[in-house]
C-alpha cells in the first residue's frame, strides 16, 4: 500500500470514528460512514445491512465502472437487506430482491465501542460470476462475528451485466478496456471497508478476503491487480479456480458482440431480458477452454494471465489459506451423458484434442463403473487442484506462508462425499440456513466440525495461523512435506498433493500457452 493513500485512509478513518463514537454514546445502532449515518440493529452482534458502497450501474452507466455514492441526509435505515444483483433464480431463499442497483454490502460487527480495532473479514461469495449474493442465508455473518471480527459481505454484478466485454465498450473506455465489472465493484467495495470500518470497530489494516469457487477466483485475481494493490492483507480461497485458461480481451469483445452489435441499444433493455440472452450461450463441458463469462485478461484491471503474474512474484505476498473439497467435480459432472469407457474415451480425446493419448494414460478407467468418478475426477484435477497445487507451490518458492485443507466431512454421515460448495455452511457455521430452498440435514458431529473449522478460519483472519485450540498442529504447506489438514469426522493431518491428472493438466495448460 502505499504511504500516502494509508495516511489519507487512516485520516478518514480517526475523522469518522470519533463521529462514530459520539453517535454511539447515544444509540448502539448509530454509526457514521463518509457519506452519512446509519441505523442498524442487533444485540451482541448489530448488523448494518444494505449499505451501498458505490451508485448503480444503470442506465447510461451500465457497463461502466462503479461511481462514489452521493452523500444522504439525516440517518437512512440499515436494518434489511438491499437488492441482490439480477441473476437466474438459484436460490429462493435469498433475502431482499432483485435488482439492476445491487451495490451494497453488509457489515456484522460485535464491537462494544465504535473505537475498537477488530480484524475484519470480507466475503466475496461464489457462484460461476452469474449467481449469488451476500444476502444469502448460509452467508450470515453473526456466527463468524461473535468470534470477535467484523464480517462484511457484498454484492458484485454478475452475467453479462457485470462479465461482458464489447469493442464499443473498450472504445468508450480511457483505458479501452472493457468487462471485469464484477471485479471493479469488488475492489470499489474494498475500498469503502477501506474508508469506514473504522466507524463499525474495525481495523482496516487487518481485513482479510474470502471467497469460495468464483469468489476465491476473484480473490486470486484481485491479488495480481494493481488497483486492488494494499485493500487487504490476508486471503481464504477456498476452491479456487486459478491457473484456468482465460479469454483475452480480443476473445471477450467477440463474444459480445454476439449478444449484441450497438451497446447503445443494449443499455435500453430491461436488465432481465439479460438472463434469457444468458441462456442462449452454448454450454460447453470442456475443461480446458475459457468460460465466457469470468474474469477477462483485459489489459488494464487484468493485466496479465494470472499464471504469469503468480510465477513472475507480481503479486499480494500476503499470507493465505486455501483448499479444495474431497469430490469437487462430483455436483458438476454428475448429470453429463457420459456413462461409458467409449464415452469418457472421445470426452477425452475432444478435451485435449492435442495431447489425446497423454490425456489418456493420465485419466483412463477400465470399466464401465469407473466413469463417474473419473469423469469428476478429471473435472476437479483442471478446474481446482491442479491450479490450487501450483499456487501453493508458487508460495513455497518464494518463501511464502500458507495452509492447505481439503474438506471431507460427509454430512449427517452420508455415504456420499462433499462435492463442490459444500464446505461453505461449515465454515460459516450456519448447518441450519437454508440452501436452494431445503435445510439440509445435520448431526451432532456436523456441528463439531462446523465449529472447528469456523474457529481455525478466524484464528488466521486474527493471525495468519489457523493453529489453536484443540486443532492438531497444522504445519504450514510446502512442496517437501505437502502437509494439508483433513477436515472429516475429526481433523487430522495428512500429506500428499500427487496425482497422474493433476500433473498432466499442468502440462498441458504450459503446452498450450507457448
Amino acid at each position: 500500500m502505499k504511504l500516502s493513500y494509508s495516511l489519507t485512509v487512516f485520516a478518514v478513518s480517526t475523522a469518522l470514528l470519533a463521529c462514530a463514537s459520539t453517535d454511539q454514546e447515544k444509540s448502539p445502532h448509530i454509526t457514521k460512514t463518509d457519506k452519512g449515518t446509519l441505523r442498524g440493529s442487533g444485540a451482541q452482534v448489530k448488523r448494518f445491512l444494505g449499505v451501498p458502497y458505490a451508485a448503480a450501474p444503470t442506465g447510461e452507466h451500465r457497463w461502466k465502472p462503479p461511481r462514489a455514492v452521493s452523500p444522504w441526509q439525516g440517518v437512512r435505515d440499515a436494518t434489511s437487506f438491499g437488492n441482490f444483483c439480477v441473476q437466474p433464480q438459484e436460490y429462493p431463499e435469498m433475502r431482499g430482491a432483485m435488482g439492476e442497483d445491487c451495490l451494497n454490502l453488509n457489515v456484522w460487527t460485535p464491537a462494544q465501542s465504535w473505537s475498537s480495532r477488530l480484524p475484519v473479514v470480507v466475503w466475496i461469495h461464489g457462484g460461476g460470476f452469474a449467481y449469488g449474493g451476500g444476502s444469502h442465508p448460509s452467508y450470515d455473518g453473526e456466527a463468524l462475528a461473535k468470534r470477535g471480527v467484523v464480517v462484511v459481505t457484498l454484492n458484485y454484478r454478475l452475467g453479462l451485466l457485470g462479465f461482458m466485454a464489447h469493442p464499443q465498450l473498450s472504445e468508450e473506455s480511457s483505458e479501452r478496456a472493457s468487462g471485469n465489472y464484477g471485479l471493479m465493484d469488488q475492489a470499489a467495495a474494498l475500498k469503502w471497508v477501506q474508508h469506514n470500518i473504522a466507524a463499525f470497530g474495525g481495523d482496516p489494516q487487518r481485513v482479510t478476503v474470502m471467497g469460495q469457487s468464483a469468489g476465491a477466483h476473484a480473490i486470486s485475481a484481485l491479488m495480481t491487480s494493481k488497483q486492488a494493490d494494499g485493500l487487504f492483507q490476508q486471503a481464504i480461497m477456498q476452491s479456487v479456480g486459478v491457473m484456468r485458461p482465460q479469454l483475452s480481451l480480443q476473445q471477450a469483445e467477440q463474444f459480445g458482440v454476439q449478444i449484441g452489435a450497438d451497446i447503445a441499444q443494449l443499455r435500453t433493455l430491461p436488465a432481465n431480458e439479460f438472463l434469457a440472452l444468458q441462456k442462449k450461450i452454448p454450454s460447453d463441458s470442456n475443461p480446458t477452454t475459457a468460460r465466457p463469462i469470468s474474469i477477462i485478461n483485459d489489459g488494464a484491471f487484468i493485466d496479465r494471465p494470472d499464471y504469469a503474474a503468480f510465477n513472475s512474484g507480481s503479486f499480494a505476498q500476503i499470507p493465505v489459506l486455501v483448499g479444495n473439497v474431497e469430490d469437487e467435480g462430483g455436483g458438476a459432472t454428475k448429470n453429463w451423458p457420459i456413462k461409458t469407457v467409449d464415452d469418457f474415451r472421445a470426452f477425452v480425446a475432444k478435451s485435449f484434442a492435442q495431447a489425446k493419448a497423454p490425456a489418456w494414460d493420465a485419466f483412463s478407467v477400465h470399466s464401465d463403473a469407473e466413469v463417474r468418478q473419473a469423469l469428476s475426477g478429471l473435472y476437479s484435477d483442471t478446474q481446482y487442484l491442479f491450479g490450487t497445487r501450483e499456487l501453493l507451490n508458487v508460495y513455497d518458492s518464494k518463501g511464502l506462508k500458507s495452509f492447505r485443507y481439503v474438506f471431507a466431512r460427509h454430512r449427517n454421515d452420508s455415504s456420499t462425499a462433499p462435492i463442490h460448495g459444500d464446505e461453505l455452511q461449515f465454515v460459516f457455521d450456519n448447518l441450519e440456513a437454508l440452501h436452494r430452498g431445503k435445510q439440509r440435514p445435520f448431526n451432532s458431529a456436523d456441528s463439531k466440525v462446523a465449529d472447528a473449522m469456523a474457529d481455525a478460519w478466524i484464528r488466521f483472519v486474527k493471525t495468519g495461523d489457523p493453529n489453536g485450540s484443540d486443532l492438531p498442529t497444522w504445519p504450514a504447506y510446502s512442496m517437501s512435506g505437502k502437509a494439508f489438514m483433513q477436515f472429516g469426522s475429526n481433523p487430522s493431518v495428512r500429506r500428499g498433493y500427487d496425482g497422474r491428472g493433476i500433473d498432466f493438466t499442468r502440462d498441458y495448460f504450459a503446452s498450450t500457452r507457448r
